[in-house]
C-alpha cells in the first residue's frame, strides 16, 4: 500500500475532519469571546468617556452679604436657576472666603452647570423643559457653555449631587484597602506555602491542610465577608467601613490563592537543585532561601499581583464589612471610614439619575484600568525574572 492509498482510508478521513470541525469550533469560540470582549469594552467606552468631561456656564452671580450667607438668591432663579449646580451654590461662601474681592460684585461668572445641562450638551437624556433648552442655546451661541475636564471626579467623593460626585474618596479608599491586604497576605502566604511544601513531613495533618487550603480557595467570597464581620468587627472591635478590616477580610480571601500559586512554584524548581546544594553541604534553610526562592520568586510574583488584582474587583465581601457605605469624604486614616472601587460603582449603578450611568460605567472604565495595569506589570515581571534551568 502506497502513502496516497493509505491516506484515503475511510476511518483516516473522518479523523481528518472531525480534527477540521475541532478546529472550527475552537476559532469560533475564539471570535466569540473577543466579539464578546470589545463589544463590552466600546459598550463601556462610549457610555462612561463624557463623565470625564463637564459642562460649565456663565451667568450673572450677584455677590453682596446677603447672598453670601444665602448662596441659591446668588443667581438668578427664574433665569437661571435651573443652570447652574446647586453644589456650586453651596460652595460659594467659601470661595468667598478665598477671593474677597469678589464680595460686593455683580459680574457673570463661569460656574458648574447641573446635571440636566450637562446631559443636554453631551446629547443625552435629560428633563429640560423646552423654554430651558431654548435658553441653553443661546446661551451655547453667545460662547457662555463649555465642556472642560472634569477634575471633580478625580478630586472628590461621592455626592447626592451627580455632578459633583467623584471617584478619588474609592480610589484612594482602594489603595488602602489593597497596602493591607498586600502586608497580611503576601508574606503569610508565601511562608505557608514554603513550610508546606519544603520543610513539613508529609503526614495526614499536613494533607488535611493542604484540602482545606484548596478548598477555601474556591468557596464563595461573601462567606469571607460573614467572617471578616463576625471576626474582625463584632469580636476585635475593628471600626467597620474602615481600610483596615477590609484589608484583613480581602486578605483572607487571597490568602489561599496566594498559598497554592507559592507552593505551585516551589514545585516546578528542579529538585537538582536542592540536591546540589547539599551536595556542597548546606542546610535546608540556605537552600531554600539562596537557590529555591530566587528561582520560584517569579511564579509567586506573578500569583500573589493575579489574587491581589482578583481581590481589587471584589464587592460582597466587603458589602458584609460596610465598605459600600455613602462616603463624601476623602480618608486620610486607615482607621476612618471609607469605600472602595467595586462598591462605588454598585451605588452609583442603583441611583436613579441618569447623570449616573455615565459615572458607573466611568468607573468601570478606571477600575479595569487598573487591573489591567496590574495584570501586565505580572506578566512583565514573570518574563523578566524567569530563568532558565
Amino acid at each position: 500500500m502506497n502513502s496516497n492509498e493509505y491516506f484515503h482510508i475511510p476511518q483516516l478521513a473522518k479523523r481528518k475532519k472531525k480534527a477540521a470541525r475541532f478546529r472550527l469550533l475552537t476559532l469560533m469560540s475564539l471570535i466569540a469571546s473577543v466579539t464578546f470582549l470589545v463589544f463590552f469594552l466600546s459598550d463601556m467606552f462610549f457610555k462612561g468617556y463624557g463623565a470625564f468631561t463637564q459642562t460649565y456656564v456663565k451667568v450673572p452671580v450677584n455677590i453682596n452679604q446677603k447672598t453670601a450667607k444665602f448662596s441659591h438668591l446668588a443667581v438668578d432663579r427664574k433665569e437661571y436657576g435651573f443652570a447652574v449646580s446647586r453644589a456650586w451654590l453651596r460652595g460659594l461662601p467659601n470661595r468667598i472666603k478665598e477671593n474677597p474681592s469678589w464680595m460686593d460684585t455683580q459680574e457673570e461668572r463661569w460656574t458648574l452647570a447641573n446635571s440636566n445641562v450637562d446631559q443636554y450638551i453631551k446629547g443625552k437624556y435629560n428633563r429640560l423643559k423646552p423654554k430651558q433648552i431654548e435658553k441653553i442655546k443661546q446661551m451655547n451661541r453667545d460662547g457662555k457653555v463649555e465642556r472642560r475636564f472634569n477634575n471633580i471626579f478625580f478630586k472628590k467623593g461621592d455626592s447626592k449631587i451627580p455632578e459633583f460626585s467623584g471617584f478619588m474618596a474609592s480610589i484612594l479608599g482602594t489603595v488602602m484597602t489593597m497596602v493591607i491586604t498586600m502586608l497580611i497576605a503576601v508574606p503569610l502566604g508565601i511562608m505557608t506555602a514554603v513550610y508546606l511544601e519544603e520543610f513539613a513531613s508529609d503526614n495526614k495533618f499536613t494533607q488535611m491542610i493542604e484540602i482545606n487550603i484548596n478548598n477555601l480557595a474556591a468557596i464563595p467570597s461573601i462567606l469571607f465577608g460573614l467572617l471578616g464581620l463576625a471576626v474582625f468587627i463584632n469580636f476585635f472591635g475593628v471600626p467597620r467601613s474602615s481600610p483596615l478590616v477590609g484589608g484583613m477580610t480581602l486578605a483572607l480571601m487571597s490568602l489561599p490563592v496566594i498559598v497554592v500559586s507559592s507552593k505551585a512554584a516551589l514545585k516546578s524548581v528542579p529538585d537538582s537543585i536542592r540536591q546540589a546544594g547539599f551536595a556542597l553541604g548546606l542546610t535546608k534553610w540556605q537552600i531554600v532561601r539562596d537557590h529555591v526562592l530566587p528561582i520560584s520568586s517569579p511564579g509567586m510574583l506573578t500569583g500573589a499581583i493575579i489574587a491581589l488584582a482578583q481581590a481589587m474587583g471584589e464587592t460582597a465581601p466587603l458589602i458584609m464589612v460596610g465598605m459600600i457605605a455613602f462616603i463624601p469624604d476623602i480618608s486620610t486614616s486607615f482607621m476612618d471610614a471609607t469605600t472602595v472601587m467595586p462598591a462605588q460603582i454598585y451605588t452609583w449603578s442603583g441611583m436613579p439619575e441618569r447623570a449616573y450611568v455615565e459615572r458607573t460605567a466611568a468607573g468601570i472604565l478606571v477600575l479595569l484600568g487598573i487591573l489591567l495595569s496590574l495584570n501586565a506589570i505580572a506578566i512583565y515581571l514573570r518574563k523578566k525574572y524567569t530563568k532558565t534551568w
